[in-house]
């Protein structure tokens, strides 16, 4: 009963979680419109970092209710693997997984139609710009480095929590910034699911090749080296005299 609450803890928040990016992106402009400080080059990124962070954060709450829900299945792998996450065995994430992707397809049917036209009609999800081996790798690296920073940034960081999550958005904009030219950087495989399901591209290899296995692998390897880095050595037993 508790996985199949935290999986549809896990749906719900992906649907959301793929829902609020488009209209993050717009709420984004409006307010550097409002603020008159569209012009500045780094006014957008700030704007958009802080409001993911407030996301986050209540995205979080919400997930804790549901038993440690995530929207992401890569950032629950980096959970499970570095030995921190909550209903992440892997035969939790074997139903938490196609519950997610579940979750990114409603997201986008749902921002697809609920945003209006002059916005939507212009909303397309990550795409490969480079050739299929290039692109996993290029993933799973992008993944790599995200799942050690969130780790490093939330248990070595700052204590404040919306610093933290503000330093957590900083960094995943900046991945998203550079993988734009490679595979738009989502980090997220249940997001990539959902927009290849729209558009017809879920039975591709494309899709579980770059977007899944090499976003999870590089997910695992960052929770590996964080815990070899940070981690402490286990307790060594006293001999008695």
């Amino acid at each position: 009963m508790g996985v199949i609450k935290v999986a549809i803890g896990d749906a719900l928040l992906t649907s959301m979680w793929v829902f609020s990016m488009p209209v993050l992106k717009i709420f984004t402009a409006q307010i550097a419109t409002l603020l008159g400080v569209q012009t500045l080059p780094l006014a957008a990124l700030f704007i958009s970092t802080v409001l993911v962070s407030i996301l986050v954060i209540t995205f979080s709450a919400i997930g804790e209710i549901f038993g440690g829900a995530s929207f992401n299945p890569a950032a629950s792998l980096t959970f499970h693997a570095a030995g921190l996450g909550k209903n992440a065995s892997f035969l939790s994430m074997a139903v938490r997984f196609p519950a997610q992707a579940a979750g990114g397809v409603a997201g986008v049917k749902a921002a697809l139609e609920f945003i209006p036209v002059q916005y939507s009609q212009n909303l397309t999800g990550p795409s490969l710009k480079v050739d299929l081996h290039t692109g996993a790798v290029a993933e799973g690296v992008f993944t790599f480095v995200r799942s050690f920073a969130l780790l490093m940034i939330i248990f070595k960081g700052p204590k404040n929590n919306l610093v933290k999550q503000w330093l957590v958005s900083v960094t995943t904009a900046i991945l998203v910034i550079t993988g734009a030219k490679f595979t738009g950087a989502p980090m997220n495989p249940a997001s990539a699911f959902g927009w290849a399901y729209v558009n017809n591209r879920h039975n591709s290899w494309e899709l579980y090749y770059v977007y899944w296995i090499g976003a999870l692998i590089g997910a695992a390897m960052g929770a590996w080296v964080f815990r070899f880095m940070v981690s402490p050595p286990p307790p060594t037993k006293q001999k008695k005299a």
